[in-house]
């Protein structure tokens, strides 16, 4: 199972904003690669903790973490929130934690020894709309996505301002000494080259607007306001960089008859008043296809059927949630004479009485069972 985020940075679920910036540099300076050369559980301490602070760092991202756990991020696949992070992809978006301005030099600074640093293309972000049987059901996605790449024919030179470091280093005098800072070079961008012919249509990055499908591997079980993330299908970046990421928001679109609540369903099933006294067969609707189920005779209003298996597959893979079918006796609002003569006659016959028995739970029992 994948470890909690706030145990990788020793922290409360109530920790504030200062709380988890501070754990996270204090985990980050123990675990720093350049502390701990060649060490490879330290490195992978150091991922988890820029994983775990990518998303507890965002106040959306947290709430959705704080609600759901890691399946709020998990799509598998290839896809996640925090996870797959490499060592450019920490560097490049927490090196302003120590205050290094962004790149910074030696430990601390997020630098890796001052060499070149692979830039990544921007990310682009996109919507999907899914049912709830494409939801149930898991399902692929083409999408056309506007991205830009290094057009055909472009070539770069190493950047004479950095010299392909993709930084550039100053020194200052200050009252404590001469202090060295890095930064990313403003004439390159940080990716150590520049363009040096380029088609007359492209930018001046060399990068051409361009539309590709992508096809999208959506598995079952993903929640409403989940982000997944289909690696290399964002923008290309200039020279030998690597491309960003496509970030897909999922958008679940509203069901006609049921109701998700976490990995179980709702459906509420109205019967006549005939039905419920006499018992019935009823077809109702589920993600996977129609389902008959038996009302046995004497059903009263409020009863509910569990049916198993019926709902949402777990995304981190905990088995299937239950359709809960909620029972509703219908209740005539007119009524011919020869009905109303009926039921008066019956106001008083034993057998239309109220006679609740310990199997007829009160409502609030039925919800606590619901969510036992």
């Amino acid at each position: 199972m994948k470890e909690d985020y706030y145990d990788i940075l020793g922290l409360s679920k109530g920790a504030s904003a200062t709380e988890i910036k501070k754990a996270y540099r204090k985990k980050a300076v123990e675990h720093h690669p350049d502390k701990n050369p060649g060490d490879s559980n330290a490195e992978e301490s150091f991922k988890k903790a820029a994983e775990a602070y990518e998303v507890l760092s965002d106040s959306d991202k947290k709430a959705r973490y704080d609600q759901y756990g890691h399946q709020a991020f998990e799509g598998g696949g290839g896809f996640g929130g925090g996870g797959g992070m490499n060592m450019d992809d920490i560097f490049s978006q927490f090196g302003d934690i120590f205050g290094s301005g962004g790149g910074g030099g030696g430990f601390g600074g997020f630098g890796g020894g001052g060499g070149r640093r692979t830039v990544k293309g921007s990310n682009l972000r996109i919507r999907v709309k899914l049912t709830l049987e494409e939801i149930a059901n898991g399902v692929e996605k083409k999408i056309k996505v506007k991205r830009k790449k290094v057009a055909q024919g472009t070539t770069y030179n190493t950047c004479s301002t950095c010299n392909g470091n993709g930084q550039v280093t100053r020194i200052q005098n200050t009252i404590l000494g001469r202090m060295q800072t890095a930064a990313t070079c403003g004439t390159c961008k940080g990716s150590g080259q520049v363009v040096d012919k380029k088609p007359s249509n492209a930018d001046v990055d060399g990068m051409l607007a361009t539309e590709e499908t992508v096809s999208i591997k959506i598995p079952a079980g993903v929640v409403d306001g989940m982000q997944l993330k289909v690696s290399g299908k964002g923008n290309d970046a200039p020279g030998n960089g690597i491309a960003g990421d496509l970030l897909v928001a999922i958008e679940e679109l509203p069901h006609a008859g049921l109701q998700r609540e976490g990995d179980n369903l709702h459906f509420d099933l109205y019967i006549s008043f005939s039905e419920a006294s006499l018992g019935s067969s009823k077809e109702i609707d589920t993600v996977t296809g129609k389902v008959r189920i038996k009302v046995e005779s004497g059903t009263q209003s409020g009863k509910i059927l569990r049916l198993r298996n019926k709902g949402i597959p777990s995304i981190n893979g905990y088995g299937t949630g239950d359709l809960l079918v909620h029972i509703n006796v219908w209740t005539p609002k007119t009524l011919s004479k020869e009905q109303k003569d009926f039921f008066e006659k019956m106001k008083d016959d034993e057998h239309f009485q109220p006679k609740p028995e310990k199997e007829d739970k009160s409502f609030f029992e039925k919800v606590k069972d619901m969510f036992s």
